[in-house]
């Protein structure tokens, strides 16, 4: 598997009156290396937020949850359970542009103002006066943790 460039930064985008959101260019090209057709995409199950990703992170899940037995770890199910059965590849418009369908919009409780977080291998899209908060209770959990690591 090949380095692929990571989703990066943090972007404002809308969701308009039909469902849809752009994804960010810088995202698109990512996904466009991958050779992902489309985006995948699935509700986070840590976070009201959204996952989305491309063909790369979904061959390095698969791989690691091959070596697990599928019909007697638990481990293996609730993996795939939290991943594949909820993710769905959603195609892009011309534009960009991808429908989200509407129990991953109220999953998300995203309204008119979203927010693009770059997250590597993969990224997030919040609702942007939600991530506001998550945004600070992130940067003040990296600085506990920068913090830490100066004592030892």
């Amino acid at each position: 598997m090949s380095a692929a460039l990571p989703f990066i930064s943090t972007m404002t985008g809308s969701l308009d009156a039909k469902g849809r959101v752009c994804i960010p260019a810088a995202f698109r090209d990512v996904l466009t290396a991958q050779n992902t057709a489309g985006v995948y995409i699935l509700p986070s199950f840590s976070e009201k937020a959204l996952e989305g990703f491309g063909d790369e992170l979904l061959q390095f899940f698969h791989q690691q949850t091959a070596s697990l037995d599928p019909f007697f770890t638990p481990l293996h199910d609730d993996k795939v359970f939290a991943v594949l059965s909820m993710a769905q590849l959603l195609p892009r418009d011309e534009n960009g542009r991808v429908r989200l369908p509407d129990e991953m919009i109220a999953h998300a409780g995203l309204t008119e103002r979203v927010t693009f977080v770059g997250m590597g291998r993969k990224f997030q899209i919040w609702d942007s006066a939600r991530f506001a908060a998550y945004q600070t209770e992130r940067l003040k959990s990296a600085l506990a943790t920068r913090n830490a690591g100066e004592r030892t």
